[in-house]
């Protein structure tokens, strides 16, 4: 597989940015934000992921070595309890407006542009393959204008046996893929193999990968004994439309008023309000598609439906649609 094209050189050439990633739908920017700041959040999450018993206390703390015993998954309860305290962390928020990611984003935008509320915190459990982010495009879940871009960048270093992000460069090019359910992050996959198209490469801390909302990318297994912690922050321009679920925390059901509860007096305390934003509601029919084809392959036991039937229990509003999809996670649990 090729390596991502290294786009560090040309971070002082804006019309350089904007030309690649308009091209390949993706840059990346070595050691972009500094590794001081990175590891200061790290072990504030990493704090809260040892508390619920997520670490191995047989190895140092700052190692991150997983305590496979309690595996859990986002949107399961388990482990949303353990992201909401994770998700009040000041500098959780703080870090998507560093001013190297905003330099970058305008450079590429053209425009000012507006770092989403709803920036999305990532904790991988190492060996449950099954559960690896599929081959997907965010502008499904994002929506708002097709040109936002996200900010994805780990935690800490991530050799091979880590994974990391894979991109199909130049796939933004070509509209929404076909998809099907799927286990893992945002419970579907497109079903375009896009063979020959896929670059990665290993990262380090401070390392940035920016890609467009239609672009299709995928998580690399986790094979390692630790835990993999990343963000995905993400960026429009202000004059763009937004859905309204990008200002709302991504820690739902949780509510901004309870993530600022002990943050004093914090300039970034609802800070989109002070914008005039044009909010766009959603195309349900990307979703809708996602929910019936899972509850028809749920019907016939097929475990890939779950993480899409989870899904529809925590978030879809339908309390018909969330009964089933609660007896069907009960079959599944039941097989």
């Amino acid at each position: 597989m090729n390596p991502f094209l290294d786009s560090t050189d040309a971070l002082d050439d804006s019309a350089e940015l904007r030309a690649r990633a308009e091209r390949d739908g993706y840059l990346y920017l070595r050691g972009l934000l500094p590794v001081e700041t990175i590891e200061h959040l790290r072990l504030q999450i990493l704090a809260i992921a040892n508390d619920a018993g997520w670490v191995s206390s047989e190895h140092p703390l700052e190692q991150a070595v997983a305590d496979l015993l309690s595996f859990c998954v986002e949107p399961n309860p388990d482990y949303m309890d353990v992201y909401a305290r994770m998700y009040a962390l000041p500098d959780f928020h703080a870090i998507q407006h560093h001013p190297s990611l905003i330099s970058v984003m305008e450079a590429i935008l053209g425009d000012k542009v507006l770092p989403h509320p709803r920036i999305i915190g990532r904790t991988i459990f190492p060996q449950r393959e099954a559960y690896t982010t599929p081959a997907h495009q965010d502008f499904i879940p994002i929506q708002g204008t097709a040109d936002t871009y996200t900010a994805w960048f780990p935690l800490t270093d991530l050799p091979d046996e880590m994974g990391g992000l894979q991109i199909a460069s130049g796939s933004h090019q070509k509209g929404v893929y076909d998809f099907e359910p799927s286990l893992g992050a945002g419970g579907i996959a497109i079903t375009d193999p896009l063979e020959e198209s896929w670059v990665t490469n290993p990262f380090a801390r401070g390392d940035v990968l920016v890609f467009h909302s239609l672009a299709v990318h995928k998580g690399v297994p986790n094979s390692s004994d630790r835990l993999r912690m990343s963000m995905d922050a993400r960026y429009s321009r202000i004059a763009e439309p937004i859905a309204p679920g990008s200002l709302l925390p991504h820690s739902q059901p949780n509510t901004w008023d309870n993530i600022y509860s002990d943050w004093g007096d914090n300039d970034l305390k609802y800070y989109w309000q002070e914008i005039d934003l044009e909010v766009k509601e959603y195309d349900t029919s990307y979703h809708e598609k996602r929910d019936a084809l899972a509850f028809e392959m749920a019907e016939r036991g097929d475990e890939t439906a779950r993480s899409a039937l989870q899904r529809v229990v925590a978030r879809d509003t339908d309390p018909t649609k969330i009964e089933r999809a609660e007896k069907l996670l009960a079959r599944l649990d039941a097989k």
